[in-house]
């Protein structure tokens, strides 16, 4: 497998680590509390086709920049550090793709600085907490594997051997599947990353009061909302509120997907993307 590139960008903000891979115009990928390598990321895989694709670690991951202060890894701080590279890069403007709380920063980058973007991609993510408010959600106390998905996470937290921490991950990623047998068929690449603690601590801190539903009409760029029909993490009422309410909108529900249909329902996947970006490309080019 052909490794991504490392680059270290530098910014009005500080040093960003970021990879690429692909060729055509730019877009950003990145994850709220996810740390990248050189083997990349599987989300980030499928649009190398069609972008010359940036994947960014954010501060407190990986070689970026530290926060100097704790507010500095907050949702917004992290889209001001997005715009840095940006311009850092040289482009007037780029699109965006983000899964989960990858999705939620779209969402953000979108109501902010929607001139900076010529196409946002939001899969499988929430404009609001998506925990308290749904049973639908794997992490709500009323969803029938709330206690399986807790005993999982508290297990992970544990001193564990390199193999005990996978097979806890596997076990866990599972639970986010339509079809968990198909684990093996969908996660077939030497792909390794890890999660940033200190991001993941800050974030389950600002999801209880993360709520911008009010502000989705201020999104102006060209969205594409994607969700699996069955998404246990980000339940399928939240993207349909957001396409709901942001007014140049598609959503595109993929009905035999859980929380990863990049994966699940990977050739649909793709096809839809290409079919929305160059529709976009299309309709720019003739204003």
């Amino acid at each position: 497998m052909e490794q991504w590139e490392r680059r270290i960008i530098e910014t009005e903000r500080g040093v960003f680590e970021v990879f690429c891979k692909g060729y055509g115009e730019p877009l950003c990928v990145t994850h709220h509390y996810s740390e990248f390598n050189e083997s990349g990321d599987y989300f980030a895989n499928s649009f190398t086709n069609l972008f010359k694709v940036y994947l960014i670690n954010l501060r407190e991951t990986g070689d970026s920049e530290k926060s100097h202060e704790p507010y500095e890894i907050s949702m917004l701080e992290t889209i001001f550090d997005l715009e840095g590279i940006r311009k850092s890069l040289g482009y007037t403007s780029w699109s965006f793709a983000g899964h989960s709380t990858g999705g939620m920063l779209g969402i953000i980058y979108g109501i902010y600085f929607s001139n900076s973007l010529n196409n946002n991609l939001i899969v499988g993510a929430a404009a609001r907490d998506y925990t308290t408010f749904s049973n639908n959600c794997i992490y709500n106390k009323n969803h029938p594997q709330y206690k399986k998905m807790q005993n999982l996470l508290e297990k992970l937290k544990s001193n564990l051997s390199k193999s005990e921490r996978e097979d806890l991950s596997i076990e866990r990623t599972k639970l986010s599947l339509l079809k968990p047998e198909l684990y093996d068929e969908y996660f077939n690449l030497p792909i390794h990353k890890k999660i940033s603690a200190i991001r993941l601590n800050y974030f389950s801190r600002e999801l209880q009061i993360y709520d911008v539903t009010k502000k989705l009409g201020l999104i102006s760029c060209s969205t594409l909302i994607i969700c699996g029909k069955y998404d246990v993490q980000c339940p399928l009422e939240f993207s349909e509120e957001i396409a709901t309410n942001v007014p140049n909108s598609k959503l595109v529900i993929f009905d035999e997907s859980n929380h990863y249909p990049f994966l699940e329902e990977k050739k649909r996947f793709i096809e839809v993307v290409s079919q929305f970006v160059n529709k976009t490309q299309f309709s720019n080019y003739q204003q």
